[in-house]
């Protein structure tokens, strides 16, 4: 079982990044559960703006893609600005539009039969708006999103410590996010492609 972490965050390698750092609580659970894990910093690439698999010369997204399809489980990890998702992960999600033109050779969406979810930090709320703005693209493209199966980390309005800067909050965040890849697992361990029926093509 192959689990790939998209770190969504503004931070180039090597800058401490706090939404790492709880996708790394999420990732040692995963591996204690026997998934092969994989953490790409997705800023560190070049991966240019488009809703194509690949945008042409110098586009990093065609390696990050094809990690992506190989992937049994996908889990989002994006520090909240604005309230909002990071621009990177709304990146990410934009250039996963693609799939929606590929299926496998049944006529299956590429994404069915995978599992999705989500981390989160920020020193503000926004949390449960972010979950369900990516959930939504993800399902929308064919990925199941399991029972909690995502966590967040924050101190509440305002500015503040980051998640690597106190440990306040670490035990409910870690905690959650210990379930969610245990929820991720156990769903990925059942769920294949066929669990669905071929969707009609409209043609």
């Amino acid at each position: 079982m192959k689990a790939l972490i998209l770190n969504c965050t503004l931070k180039p390698s090597p800058e401490t990044s706090s939404t790492e750092a709880l996708a790394k609580v999420v990732i040692a659970e995963l591996e204690k559960g026997g998934a092969e894990t994989e953490l790409v910093r997705l800023v560190d690439l070049n991966v240019k703006p488009g809703v194509e698999s690949d945008m042409g010369e110098g586009d990093d997204w065609p390696s990050v893609d094809a990690k992506l399809k190989a992937a049994d489980i996908v889990v989002f990890a994006t520090p909240t600005w604005l309230g909002q998702m990071s621009s990177v992960a709304l990146r990410a999600l934009e250039r996963m539009d693609a799939w929606f033109a590929e299926t496998d050779d049944s006529g299956r969406p590429v994404a069915f039969g995978k599992v999705a979810g989500i981390v989160i930090t920020g020193n503000e709320d926004g949390a449960h708006h972010i979950v369900a703005t990516i959930s939504q693209g993800l399902i929308d493209m064919g990925f199941t999103i399991p029972a909690q199966s995502w966590t967040y980390w924050h101190l509440g309005p305002g500015p503040g410590p980051d998640y690597v800067e106190t440990d306040q909050g670490h035990d409910y965040s870690d905690r959650v996010g210990r379930n969610a890849a245990r929820n991720l697992i156990a769903l990925a361990k059942v769920l294949k492609p066929e669990t669905y029926p071929v969707p009609e093509s409209g043609e």
